[in-house]
């Protein structure tokens, strides 16, 4: 019994969990799976009205315009650079992962520095849009653009969109503080002290899960 005991002492202290999975990693995954409850609930909410009414507003109108552009047709443009900066952002991500499994600081910082720079350069895409809708006259309980047949629409558009975009980019903003944390960390030799990268994996889940998050609200609100 004492020896078991020892093991089990053994096993915890050394952050394992009962499932053999490092125990920070498997916390990480129960709090996306919390996350995740919380965008469905969103996202369904919205689906739900949005399925229910008989018109909405056209995005292709509403999601017209391009910086320096302006005012030109290009439906969908810019959310679709967005779109691809976040994607990249996933893709250098995963570069810093496999970098710190290699134990390749050098790498790390580098790929982890780029991810910041997508974060950053997404987020102000957002900004920028969130502005120029802002100066049309959209905000939650005020809604400018006519639904598709014409008709008058209601703010459950502008509401639904700036409460979702807005959680989703506050996900993105924490995920972009998290990696500087991590490439502060980087910098100064924490992991290579500890043996390991692995908060960098999970601050890599984060990420991930991030990007796929916007696929779901890119599809939602861009696309119907």
């Amino acid at each position: 019994m004492a020896q078991v005991a020892t093991a089990n002492q053994s096993m915890w202290s050394g952050g394992k969990s009962p499932f053999k999975v490092e125990y920070g990693k498997l916390m990480m995954w129960y709090f996306l799976m919390s996350d995740a409850f919380t965008f469905g609930a969103f996202l369904i909410s919205y689906g739900t009205i949005r399925f229910s009414t008989n018109s909405w507003p056209d995005p292709n109108h509403v999601f017209r315009s391009f910086p320096i552009v302006g005012e030109m047709h290009i439906p969908l443009a810019f959310v679709s650079l967005m779109t691809f900066i976040l994607i990249m952002s996933s893709v250098t991500m995963v570069l810093a992962v496999g970098a710190g499994h290699e134990m390749n600081r050098k790498e790390v910082l580098k790929w982890l520095g780029w991810t910041i720079l997508g974060g950053i350069a997404f987020l102000s895409c957002q900004a920028w849009e969130w502005y120029h809708l802002h100066a049309e006259g959209a905000w939650w309980g005020h809604n400018p653009f006519p639904n598709i047949d014409g008709t008058q629409a209601s703010t459950n558009f502008t509401n639904f969109f700036f409460t979702i975009t807005g959680f989703h980019g506050f996900h993105v903003l924490s995920g972009v503080v998290i990696n500087i944390i991590m490439f502060i960390m980087t910098y100064k030799g924490v992991f290579d002290r500890r043996g390991h990268y692995l908060m960098i994996e999970k601050a890599g889940l984060y990420w991930h899960f991030v990007d796929l998050v916007w696929v779901f609200v890119f599809t939602c609100f861009y696309l119907f």
